[in-house]
């Protein structure tokens, strides 16, 4: 079953906010069938970084990644999610 890998960038509300703590809480909201491969930090400006993510999820998802993007928005401290890539991947 083909599964699609999901790189997405969220910025959170303010630079106080724990990136670990984010990167838990994602993990946490993931339904089941999604998996929180990767993640890192990326430098914007005054202090301010990005969680950059890498997840993969079912290729047969209606919605495409909106329902991942709603999901991720829905947590407290983020201000701003945006999809950067989506690959179709085998597992």
């Amino acid at each position: 079953m083909a599964k699609v890998a999901v790189v997405v960038r969220i910025l959170p509300e303010d630079v106080s906010i724990s990136m670990e703590q984010l990167v838990e809480n994602i993990k946490q909201k993931l339904p089941e069938q999604y998996n929180l491969k990767a993640w890192d930090e990326e430098p914007i400006a005054f202090g301010l970084k990005a969680l950059r993510i890498l997840v993969t999820m079912p290729e047969e998802t209606e919605g495409g990644t909106e329902p991942l993007e709603e999901l991720i928005s829905s947590i407290p401290g983020v201000s701003q999610v945006e999809v950067l890539m989506v690959h179709r991947v085998l597992e």
